[in-house]
């Protein structure tokens, strides 16, 4: 069995696949994006394919790869880099990293929101270039969560683990949205299931842990913002696809909302010279939701493992159903 593998894994899960006998692994062995061309040529007559989230993996690739290829196993919990009507068309199955991420992520969504609310990246460049000259009343006054309303978008695991975190900090009210409501997450926090328009509106900071689907691509556009309070905080930590960048920009220019900050964009990387990075108000993070060193060795542990059950025909740790 050959696979090849798109980046270079973290060391518990390098070593894995290293120690594998019966397959022959050819890996991309660096840090940085694959390129396309390389994608292509590496994946041809393989068995398997562990990939990563900027990998797309579309008929392109798949064609390239061949009839042999039976397995995919991506290095995340997302999967809206992989085509999954025509992946599931050639019966291809594929592994996933769901779970282990959760924890990080939301700890990751909560220090971004108390950044963001708080000013904090403005507050310490104040101190750097001089702008703080004494006490004053009103200088860099930001939000607290203490008696506010949170409104989740997808209380899924991440959703729920955010609303663990924030629970301490004396949140009022919790609303939450997304494709049904979830009573046996909403309970432990009394949270209602509301609309997204009334989340909009009714909610001091809007946390976003959606997954990216047709029916959440920029669902946080011009309207949603329109509807949020001028005091609201926005975070999304989900997929940048989910909101419009574009109209958040005009949100916090406008003064329309306080503040947001992003873990997720689109592109990513965000280039240097966009519009949001000029933003005092906006605070953007490189996609770092699950970048601590035992979450990614133990996601890469995780996607092996998929990879070498999947080579093998046996049931993989975490298989997506398709």
């Amino acid at each position: 069995m050959q696979a090849f593998v798109s980046r270079r894994l973290p060391r518990e899960g390098a070593a894995l696949l290293a120690a594998a006998g019966g397959c022959s692994i050819q890996q991309w062995d660096s840090d940085e994006p694959i390129p396309r061309s390389e994608l292509l040529a590496g994946v041809a007559g393989k068995h398997g394919l562990l990939c990563v989230l900027s990998d797309r993996v579309d008929k392109e690739v798949l064609d390239a790869a061949g009839p042999n290829l039976k397995i995919i196993s991506t290095l995340s919990v997302g999967v809206d880099h992989l085509d999954l009507e025509e992946i599931k068309k050639r019966g291809i199955r594929v592994g996933y990293t769901p779970d282990i991420l959760t924890d990080a992520t939301a700890e990751l969504s909560v220090a971004l929101l108390l950044a963001t609310c708080r000013r904090l990246l403005e507050a310490v460049e104040e101190v750097k270039n001089g702008g703080w000259t004494s006490w004053k009343p009103l200088w860099m006054c930001g939000y607290g969560l203490s008696g506010s309303t949170v409104g989740i978008i997808g209380l899924g695991r991440i959703g729920l683990a955010v609303a663990r975190r924030l629970k301490p900090f004396g949140v009022k009210k919790f609303l939450y949205t997304g494709s049904r409501p979830k009573p046996e997450n909403a309970a432990e926090f009394q949270a209602e299931f509301v609309p997204l328009t009334k989340l909009a509106e009714k909610s001091d900071f809007v946390v976003v842990t959606c997954s990216l689907t047709p029916g959440t691509k920029g669902m946080c556009n011009k309207d949603f913002f329109s509807r949020m309070k001028k005091t609201s905080v926005f975070i999304n930590t989900s997929r940048g696809a989910v909101v419009s960048q574009e109209d958040l920009y005009q949100a916090l220019v406008s003064g329309q909302i306080a503040a947001a900050g992003l873990d997720v964009t689109s592109p990513e990387p965000l280039p240097t010279d966009h519009p949001l990075l000029s933003l005092k108000n906006c605070m953007i993070l490189p996609h770092i939701g699950s970048a601590t060193y035992a979450t990614r060795n133990a996601m890469s542990v995780l996607a092996a493992n998929n990879l070498l059950a999947g080579l093998k025909g046996e049931s993989m740790p975490s298989e997506l159903p398709l």
